[in-house]
């Protein structure tokens, strides 16, 4: 990892320098916990300065395999292949999700398809000169009857890592990040992150998502995210991507 990293550092050398013309776009690829309405990724674009372009291009319901098959890949590649001159762009990618089983057009086989197709993202990206940083999934807010927050979403996270680690993508383990903080708050608080207030009893299929294939209910549940979960998912990203980048701080507000 530690390779990745310096190869990160290398790669976002023309980021720093804001001050000589320089400008910065910033893609967000994902799904609806990265989402405008349902996920952090608007929340995020707002922790930039008003000069960075950032377009929040993650859609609700989306996974690695049918954000490429319904064209909003390419819509991105559009994107990037027609980059202005002095423009940096960078791109942050979180699948998992969808791609879990029992999501028909969607699902995808963790041992085999996931990786194939994250790979086949970052071998997409690397000729356009774009930066890329892959994110494991934002992690999901359900406790057991112990209070232990579940997080079957991790081996989505490791495979993620382990993809990005061998083609020297840096990467943010945002899955861990995340369920270790929404563990620490308990179960209360952390119902207080999501898109509607708790209803008084709530039905045992809130605790998981509800989501279409086309965008995420307007209602409680333990996966998607309203203003306050937002900003707190949004703080800890942003936090993490200067960790990663650290040329991107002059480009926060």
């Amino acid at each position: 990892m530690k390779n990745v990293l310096i190869a990160a550092l290398i790669g976002v050398g023309g980021i720093a320098h804001a001050e000589e013309g320089a400008r910065l776009r910033v893609i967000l690829v994902g799904d609806s916990t990265m989402a405008t309405k349902s996920g952090y990724g608007d929340a995020l674009c707002a922790r930039f300065k008003p000069e960075v372009a950032c377009l929040n291009l993650a859609r609700g319901g989306r996974s690695s395999k049918s954000y490429r098959a319904e064209g909003l890949w390419g819509q991105v590649m559009t994107l990037l292949r027609d980059r202005p001159v002095g423009q940096t762009d960078v791109v942050l990618m979180q699948f998992g999700h969808n791609d879990q089983p029992g999501k028909p057009g969607r699902s995808t086989d963790l041992a085999t398809e996931f990786p194939a197709n994250l790979a086949g993202y970052i071998e997409d990206v690397g000729p356009t000169g774009a930066r890329l940083v892959m994110l494991t999934p934002l992690t999901r807010r359900s406790f057991d009857a112990q209070g232990h927050l579940t997080n079957d979403l991790r081996p989505w996270a490791e495979t993620t890592i382990r993809v990005a680690a061998r083609h020297h993508v840096p990467a943010i383990d945002l899955n861990a990040i995340s369920r270790d903080a929404v563990q620490a708050m308990g179960e209360t608080d952390a119902d207080t992150l999501a898109m509607a207030p708790k209803p008084a009893s709530a039905p045992a299929q809130a605790t998981s998502s509800s989501e279409r294939a086309g965008a995420a209910n307007p209602a409680f549940d333990r996966t998607h995210l309203g203003a306050k979960g937002a900003e707190f998912f949004s703080g800890m990203v942003a936090e993490q991507l200067v960790s990663t980048l650290p040329a991107l701080k002059g480009w926060m507000r």
